[in-house]
């Protein structure tokens, strides 16, 4: 699993096949390869501009050709850069070095990078709606040449552009490239430290996320790789930063939020709305389904799926591919939560019963292109949270699914769903390990608040529709039965006993969580998917 996936947002640049992104009528598609580009004159001025850039940046000085050293290629990649709604907008040509060649410990170290949260971003978002604030949105030009390195890295000179009087020299890198292992730590670095300059604190809930408070004003700084959403309690506040920023760094300031990883941003008169709707489409163009039938809900009611049910798929790359492109729907999209967690236990080895689970997702998905997250200026700041589990649902290992939902005021701002790692021996169990999961996410969501200068005033509620959940979640007697789910038990009393955490008990007809659990029947699916604000685009 590569870093961003782990830590943060997997946010797809494009998709696998670079061409579906195209334009429809390009002047110019995209070459395969360096001699095709060096035909036409829109990909030659698109690498001009890039080794212009490279060049401004000192990105490297050339050097006699150091005997023994680990001397790394590159290569030229090109890509068409397009507008949210899918027009062209620019040739893009960048010089990639093969950062699989570096070796570790001689041209490259520590490799980490974190990336923004997707509840850090909800919750951002739904303080700043709440109080009306500016949002902007900055983009960094060539984000990775910013940063400096530390270790000597050794390239070749790119294709094209060699210096004609040492054409056998070799670039001794001083800032880093695309490609570089490094590279994404080494501009976080870079970014993070000037930020600090300027008086950003970095989150200790979430490390991309910078805090400045002072003095009354208040901004918080949102970073994902190159891309940054900026909000400030006062427009001069904003523009001061941004003007900092770009003197800095070559930035661009995009204007009011609008288009964020893929997720377009719609002012409302309540609130903002977030649908990934242009995203929705090419995922079902990619998949063959554009002009497929609907259907109300992503899966059905029956028991789940065994991992030997059906025969094996011809194409498991194409399954995979496409159960990874729903994974990143779901960040505006949390009824497809369980759905897309369902198909995921498949990828290693997917078979026809599971690719059928598959195309109804997608079935589902066309009729709710337009669908997307609601978020409201709500006035109350309070942590609710929803816990289910459908106990032993695993037909292969009987193992339960956990699911919470988690509300910050009005608005959805964290929701799960997931396979508990060990098996519950009653629904009791399973229950209760639902209600762990939700309330240490609720504790992550209360630290951020804090250091957000947005403390909650009131206990966090979890409501669970499990009496015996409920009733150990007070009771200090250990039982024979509930000694292996020890830590979990001590856990949650021990926030329940300081006053932090009340668990209380919820009806089923109520309980939003079922959603993250298992299937529904249309019309209550329906019901609870309006419940947490995944509601129609207004527009």
């Amino acid at each position: 699993m590569s870093t961003r996936a782990k830590h943060g947002i997997f946010k797809p640049k494009q998709f696998t096949n670079l061409h579906a992104h195209a334009p429809k009528t390009p002047n110019s598609p995209i070459p395969t390869t360096y001699r095709t580009a060096l035909k036409d004159p829109n990909w030659l001025h698109a690498m001009q501009e890039e080794f212009n850039a490279l060049m401004k940046n000192n990105t490297w000085c050339l050097v006699p050709r150091p005997a023994g050293a680990n001397v790394i290629s590159g290569k030229w990649i090109f890509r068409h850069k397009l507008n949210p709604d899918g027009s062209l907008a620019r040739y893009k040509a960048r010089w990639v070095v093969r950062g699989f060649k570096q070796e570790h410990g001689v041209d490259y170290e520590e490799t980490f990078s974190p990336v923004i949260k997707p509840a850090t971003i909800r919750t951002v978002l739904s303080i700043a709606t709440a109080a009306t604030w500016p949002i902007h949105q900055l983009d960094v030009k060539n984000a990775f040449l910013h940063g400096n390195l530390s270790e000597t890295v050794y390239c070749d000179q790119p294709s094209g552009f060699l210096d004609p009087e040492k054409p056998s020299h070799v670039c001794k890198l001083n800032k880093s490239l695309y490609g570089l292992k490094q590279a994404p730590r080494t501009w976080f670095l870079r970014f993070t430290h000037y930020l600090h300059t300027l008086g950003f604190q970095a989150s200790r809930a979430d490390t991309s996320l910078f805090i400045l408070h002072r003095s009354g004003h208040c901004a918080y700084l949102l970073l994902y790789v190159d891309d940054i959403i900026l909000t400030a309690n006062s427009s001069r506040l904003l523009q001061s930063i941004i003007q900092q920023l770009c003197q800095e760094f070559s930035m661009s300031d995009l204007g009011p939020l609008q288009h964020f990883l893929g997720i377009h941003v719609t002012p409302t008169t309540k609130g903002i709305f977030l649908d990934q709707e242009q995203y929705a489409l090419e995922l079902l163009q990619r998949a063959g389904m554009a002009h497929c039938n609907s259907i109300r809900t992503p899966i059905d009611t029956k028991s789940k799926l065994s991992a030997t049910d059906g025969q094996p798929v011809s194409n498991p790359t194409e399954y995979r591919s496409i159960a990874g492109a729903l994974q990143y729907l779901t960040l505006t999209r949390p009824d497809l939560q369980y759905a897309v967690q369902q198909a995921c236990l498949f990828m290693h080895a997917p078979r026809t019963s599971h690719y059928k689970l598959l195309k109804r997702i997608l079935r589902y998905v066309k009729g709710t292109t337009s669908y997307g997250l609601h978020l409201s200026r709500s006035s109350k700041h309070d942590l609710v949270a929803y816990s289910d589990a459908d106990w032993g649902g695993c037909p292969d290992t009987r193992r339960s699914t956990s699911g919470y939902c988690i509300f910050y005021g009005d608005n959805l701002v964290s929701w799960s769903s997931k396979r508990q790692p060990t098996v519950s021996r009653s629904s009791a169990e399973a229950e209760y390990r639902a209600v762990a999961n939700a309330v240490a996410e609720t504790c992550w969501l209360m630290q951020l608040l804090q250091e957000l200068h947005r403390p909650t005033l009131k206990a966090t509620v979890v409501f669970c529709d499990n009496v015996s959940a409920q009733y150990m979640c007070t009771n200090p007697v250990q039982h024979q039965r509930t000694k292996h789910i020890e830590i979990d038990l001590h856990f949650v009393r021990d926030k329940v006993a300081l006053g932090e955490v009340k668990v209380l008990h919820v009806p089923s007809t109520s309980q939003f969580a079922d959603v993250f659990t298992k299937g529904l029947p249309s019309d209550v699916f329906c019901e609870f998917r309006d419940n947490l604000h995944v509601l129609e685009s207004p527009g």
